[in-house]
Formats: C-alpha cells, sequence, structure tokens
C-alpha cells in the first residue's frame, strides 16, 4: 500500500463458496478488510451478499473454504473469535412497550452482566441518551435501527458486521445511520463490513470496496482508487470561464463536453482531476465548483457488465 506500513487484516475469506442443490450462491469469494475499514459489500439483489454474511456470522457453513478473523481460523476458534465481532442480518426486535434502555438490560443480560453506565454509553454513541427512557414504539425506523446498533455495541466489538443497515429507511433515516457508521469508525476505532445495494450510500461511508455478482469477485480495492481508473465527467464553475474553457481546450487528457448555465462540462482521463484542479488555480481561475457526476453506481454497472438488478 501507498505510505505508510500494510494494515493488519481482520478479515480474510480464502476460496469461500456456497453451493444450495447446483446453484453456487458464492464461488471461489477471496476478500480482504484491514482494520479501520468502512468496507463496502456490493452487489445486485441475489448476488451472495447475504449468504457471505451468514457464512462470515457462522449462520451458515461453507460448501468450501475458510474464513480468518483477527488471523484465527473462524472454523476452530469459532468461541474467541466471534467474542470480538457482532453482526445484524435481520431487522432488530425488541419489545415495543419497554424503554430503549430497558431493551438494551435486558437484551445484553442474556449474554453477561451489564452496568447502567455501558447502556448510557451505548445510547449516547448511537445518539439516543437522550431517549433512553422512552418507549421503543415511538421511536422512528431509523431510531430502531440505530438501537439494534446500540445493542451490538454493548459486546464491545472490534468488528461489525452489518447487513442493509439502511434499508427501508427514508432519507433521514439512511442519513441518521451513515452519520452513525462514520462516527464509529472515526471515533472508535472500529472495522464495520457494510453490505448495500444502495449504492450512492455506500459511496459516501466506505474507505475500501468489493463488488461481486452471481456469486463471484468483480473487483475489490480503495473506493477512491477504483472510481479513479474511469474517465469522469466533472461539471465546473469557474471565472473567468473563457480563459476556463481556453485552458481545458489545451489538454491532452481533458475535453470540454458543453459550456451551459455558467459551467464547463469537462470529460478528465483517470488520474488528472487533481491536476486540473491546480493547473485552473494556478492560472488564476477563480474556482467556485469542481464535483464529478461519477458515482459508484456508474462503476458497479460497468464492472457487473451492464445487470439491471440493481
Amino acid at each position: 500500500m501507498k505510505g505508510s506500513s500494510r494494515k493488519e487484516v481482520v478479515l480474510k475469506t480464502n476460496g469461500l463458496s456456497k453451493r444450495f442443490a447446483k446453484r453456487w450462491a458464492v464461488k471461489d469469494l477471496n476478500l480482504e478488510v484491514h482494520r479501520g475499514d468502512v468496507f463496502g459489500f456490493l452487489g445486485p439483489n441475489g448476488a451472495g451478499k447475504s449468504t457471505t454474511i451468514r457464512m462470515i456470522l457462522t449462520l451458515l457453513r461453507p460448501t468450501a473454504g475458510s474464513i480468518e478473523i483477527f488471523g484465527k481460523d473462524l472454523h476452530n476458534k469459532r468461541r474467541s473469535v466471534l467474542s470480538r465481532v457482532c453482526g445484524i442480518v435481520e431487522k432488530p426486535d425488541f419489545y415495543l412497550y419497554l424503554s430503549a434502555f430497558k431493551n438494551l438490560d435486558i437484551l445484553g443480560s442474556m449474554t453477561r452482566s451489564i452496568r447502567t453506565d455501558e447502556i448510557m454509553e451505548a445510547l449516547d454513541a448511537v445518539g439516543l441518551k437522550s431517549r433512553a427512557f422512552e418507549k421503543v414504539k415511538t421511536f422512528s425506523h431509523g431510531m430502531k435501527q440505530r438501537l439494534g446498533i446500540a445493542q451490538a455495541l454493548l459486546t464491545k466489538p472490534e468488528l461489525i458486521v452489518l447487513d442493509e443497515p439502511t434499508s427501508g429507511l427514508d432519507p433521514q433515516g439512511m442519513k441518521e445511520v451513515r452519520e452513525l457508521i462514520k462516527k464509529l469508525s472515526m471515533e472508535n476505532e472500529m472495522t464495520i463490513f457494510l453490505s448495500s445495494h444502495l449504492l450512492s450510500e455506500v459511496e459516501l461511508v466506505a474507505t475500501r470496496m468489493a463488488v461481486i455478482n452471481h456469486g463471484e469477485l468483480m473487483v475489490q480495492g480503495d473506493v477512491s482508487e477504483l472510481l479513479e481508473r474511469e474517465t469522469t465527467e466533472y461539471s465546473i464553475q469557474a471565472s473567468p470561464l473563457d480563459a476556463a474553457i481556453k485552458l481545458i481546450g489545451d489538454l491532452p487528457w481533458a475535453e470540454v463536453v458543453s459550456t451551459e448555465n455558467g459551467k464547463i462540462e469537462v470529460h478528465v482521463s483517470p488520474g488528472h482531476s487533481s491536476e486540473l484542479n491546480r493547473l485552473l488555480v494556478t492560472h488564476d481561475i477563480d474556482i467556485s465548483s469542481f464535483y464529478p457526476h461519477r458515482t459508484l453506481e456508474d462503476f458497479f454497472l460497468k464492472v457487473t457488465e451492464g445487470t439491471s438488478e440493481i
């Protein structure tokens, strides 16, 4: 890797495969998740995401291959490994007529003795401390999802596995969960393995990603580096506009597509976006906005060869 030494590998799958009757749901899957990653695990419906997650959490037994977590073989060291992992694979269920605090007290005590301060700390981490003693039946779908993550935090996991955590949420709920994932990664230094088909959401939170289709790995790596490989269209608002157009027009790796409404639409070859921005600034051109039209969805559709099952 560039820069500092290679990060610790927290989760690794080696030739992981699962067959149901004659159909391979997952085939020869090799994933590598590093400590501190928010790892986006992407694919269309039926691609094998949930099957993979269930194997990682030992809810399904692989047909072939192996899984290593924290450098230990999951099959041989299941108890010690999973004590450091928490996964949410279904919509979390709670006692609706009890408070958030009481729910965590009951659910947490099923595995060990839980202190009051630990419950309040978990609620605070997900932004629900002020609602601790309100009944869960008054909570929105997004709040219940965050409460589910609070329940997971009671075990103080080093790795959290989330299967479609924003599924069914409204835009506000999606934003809340997205911000929570960022917070857990940055402030609590947790590694988060996140599956989703909501590609724009993953692009906003993931540091690394893998894309699978028909159970097979299509691509894996840093989100920014993978997206930078593709020719990208940028929308640039600059002044003076004519000077910016002339400068861009002389570049061999950039092409002006249109100049409407005071903005320049530019195709930029891979690896040159930072250079273009720097050139404009050094030529005394004022840049009001410089943003890509590239999305993770565009990338996804390319690597899955035009599949329409998003």
